[in-house]
């Protein structure tokens, strides 16, 4: 058998194969598929915390209804116009469209990544795949959390709102100089052990996060009378949604990249 048509399949396999185009449709189909994932755990297991941070929230706020105006403060008195608000059923149904459209957004940032990160790496591309969704959930997701952990509803105060927007962004931003320059570590060691490797990596990435956790300042604004447990099972839940949308983004676009793979293989094998 021709040197060719023996190692033909495996490059098939091994490589992330195809055009930009190819890769982007495939990142959103993969960034649909996890985000949908994502919203069912956030529906099942995150919408139940935030209905009884809500609760909590109203009776704080004198029993009112989430969502519903004031009653007016004596007889004949106007009552002040509130915005309609999205009822909590919408919300919860919305959240589906939302994730969706995120997971879509997220892939094709995703395939772009893999684009270029294909040319810088001997990778196969379910492997690459797998490789670039922990980086991402790295840093996009757990930098942050760790540094910032998501609050529900009744905690927080809405005058900061701004200020805490950006702090955020500035520990995405710290999240990819950490695994940026973890990976970094990991090409300059090329030659070594592979765990002399991985353990040069891992702690530059954790040097630069706690550089970064250091010279950002601290958020407490979590009130002293709001329930521990509720807070915990939140933070959690919140985690385990984004962690759903990172591994499925990643295993769904590994096991698409497989798929297109053995498409390619099996012609060349008939044509054998």
């Amino acid at each position: 058998m021709p040197l060719s048509e023996a190692t033909e399949p495996r490059t098939a396999v091994g490589a992330l194969t195809g055009s930009l185009k190819t890769l982007l449709i495939r990142g959103l189909l993969a960034g649909l598929i996890a985000g949908l994932l994502a919203a069912t755990v956030g529906y099942f297991v995150g919408e139940p915390k935030i209905d009884a941070a809500i609760a909590i929230e109203e009776a704080a706020g004198g029993g009112h209804t989430h969502g519903e105006a004031a009653e007016p403060a004596a007889a004949g008195a106007p009552a002040e116009e509130e915005e309609a608000e999205v009822s909590r059923p919408g919300q919860k149904a919305g959240q589906f469209l939302a994730l969706g459209l995120a997971g879509m957004a997220f892939g094709a940032l995703f395939a772009c990544a893999a684009n270029v990160a294909r040319r810088h790496t001997t990778l196969s591309g379910p492997r690459l795949a797998l490789g670039l969704a922990a980086g991402g959930w790295l840093a996009i997701v757990a930098v942050p959390f760790f540094k910032y952990p998501a609050n529900p509803p009744a905690v927080g105060d809405p005058e900061t709102i701004n200020d805490r927007t950006w702090l955020w962004v500035a520990v995405v931003l710290l999240g990819f100089a950490a695994v940026g320059l973890a990976v970094y570590a990991y090409r300059l060691l090329n030659g070594q052990l592979d765990t002399v490797r991985l353990i040069g990596a891992t702690a530059v990435f954790v040097l630069v996060t706690a550089i970064g956790y250091i010279l950002l300042p601290g958020i407490d604004e979590v009130k002293a009378d709001f329930p521990p447990s509720l807070l915990w099972q939140f933070r959690v839940a919140s985690l385990a949604e984004t962690a759903t949308l990172w591994a499925a983004l990643g295993l769904a676009f590994a096991a698409l990249t497989e798929f297109a793979a053995r498409g390619v293989r099996e012609p060349a094998a008939v044509a054998a």
